[in-house]
């Protein structure tokens, strides 16, 4: 029997949660070459639930109506859905209803399951609340789920949760009189901006969803990040230019040149493990200089990230983001019903460090996870590389740019990069 755990959920959690009514839901579809009896998933979805607390927690509300996570004494295991499958892109469509379908937090788990089943073959979906964990804690249940998959018996040890902010901040900075009055002015001053910002009286109509997929061959893959070597620029770099470029040259005046990046909070707070189940991001905004060239854009883009991501400080922003839990519904509308600013968010995930060859089966791949909810402009670029090639899922709405324009920015997108490639082979 499990102890019962509960936390209050941080003000990213609340927001990302909402009122439960509109699902914010991500997705990490895999393939896998083997065959598999409901019994052995059954097990694997329970050892890991029995390492993360947070697999196991239901939401309640307390009379303030502000949402716990509720870890139960005795835990509801992951739902678990079969389809038979029919078709190589049918983890596609899975996906997308995935993304829809809401969680009944108060009776299950923030996380479910689907295993769209075939005779060698199978595909699987984790789909989980987005409020529970980000990508990097999403590729660690992952990982451990294969490991206990292949080895039932196999240790993945147990998790210690984050129980709240005073696990993240540490108590010197926490608990300072200075830092205290300079997250709580923060958090005033930008609450009373939000308050007075003009938004439109309701959201954009976001209309059909879709998922948009692509995956580069282990070549051009492996040249991309030679060629990203020998300019000294990351890969996140390289295609966050191709993208705005990208953009640009589809969308024309429609284009904002602004991408919004995700940066992993645990380069910055190491008491975040690669195991905690934990939703907390970063953000930078980044922009190209239309008057420099494709390969200047590279070194002033490096430069401007590397600047960026040195004046993040996680701690302080946690700390401002506590301070305005009262602020939350007008941060909430703002961005539900704000003129949408940016092009996309550009999320890479980088090298998937998951081992693809078990006794027991094989993971053919892993598809770049999708995620979609209800907070502002749905356009999300995620990529990641497994087995040496990099992967792309690219989702959006009809309701902020059609499908057809975002089908075309793909397309420009990989004929960038490889005619940047081909540039270097001839220089």
């Amino acid at each position: 029997m499990n102890q019962p755990i509960k936390r209050r959920l941080l003000f990213g959690e609340r927001m990302l949660l909402g009122d439960g009514s509109e699902p914010f839901n991500a997705v990490i579809p895999f393939r896998l070459r083997g065959t598999f009896t409901l019994k052995d998933i059954q097990q694997a979805l329970a050892r890991i639930q029995n390492k993360h607390p947070w697999l196991r927690a239901l939401i309640s509300h307390d009379e303030k109506n502000i949402p716990w996570f509720n870890v139960p004494e005795k835990p509801v295991s992951i739902p678990v859905r079969i389809v038979t499958r029919k078709s190589e892109d049918q983890w596609q469509e899975e996906s997308r209803k995935e993304w829809n379908t809401t969680f009944n937090y108060e009776k299950f788990p923030l996380i479910r399951f689907i295993w769209i089943k075939g005779e060698d073959v199978s595909d699987m979906l984790f789909a989980f609340h987005h409020c529970l964990c980000d990508g990097g804690s999403a590729m660690a249940f992952l990982k451990e789920f294969l490991i206990v998959l292949d080895n039932p018996s196999a240790d993945i040890g147990i998790e210690n949760p984050i129980m709240g902010i005073q696990d993240v901040v540490p108590s010197p900075i926490l608990n300072s009189r200075r830092q205290k009055l300079k997250a709580r002015f923060i958090g005033r001053l930008a609450a009373t901006a939000i308050k007075w910002l003009p938004v439109n009286k309701k959201p954009v109509e976001r209309q059909n969803d879709y998922l948009i997929h692509g995956k580069l061959d282990e070549e051009t893959s492996q040249q991309v990040i030679a060629y990203c070597k020998s300019q000294e620029v990351t890969v996140n770099t390289f295609l966050s230019v191709a993208l705005l470029h990208s953009f640009k040259k589809v969308r024309g005046k429609k284009s904002f040149n602004k991408v919004s990046c995700p940066v992993d909070i645990r380069r910055f707070a190491k008491q975040i493990k690669a195991d905690h189940i934990f939703a907390f991001g970063l953000m930078i905004v980044i922009s190209l200089d239309e008057k420099l060239s494709f390969t200047e854009n590279l070194r002033a883009m490096q430069k401007s990230v590397e600047q960026k991501a040195s004046k993040l400080d996680p701690y302080i922003t946690m700390m401002v983001m506590e301070s305005g839990h009262d602020a939350l519904k007008s941060f909430t509308r703002l961005l539900k019903n704000g003129k949408s600013s940016n092009d996309c968010m550009f999320s890479n995930l980088g090298p998937l460090q998951i081992p693809h060859e078990y006794k027991e089966f094989t993971v053919e791949t892993i598809f770049s996870p999708s995620v979609i909810g209800p907070l502002g402009n749905t356009t999300t670029l995620v990529v990641s590389t497994y087995r040496g090639r990099m992967d792309f899922s690219i989702m959006g709405s009809e309701g902020y740019i059609p499908h057809t324009e975002v089908v075309a920015i793909r397309d420009e997108v990989i004929r960038t990069i490889q005619s940047q490639i081909k540039q270097t082979a001839v220089s």
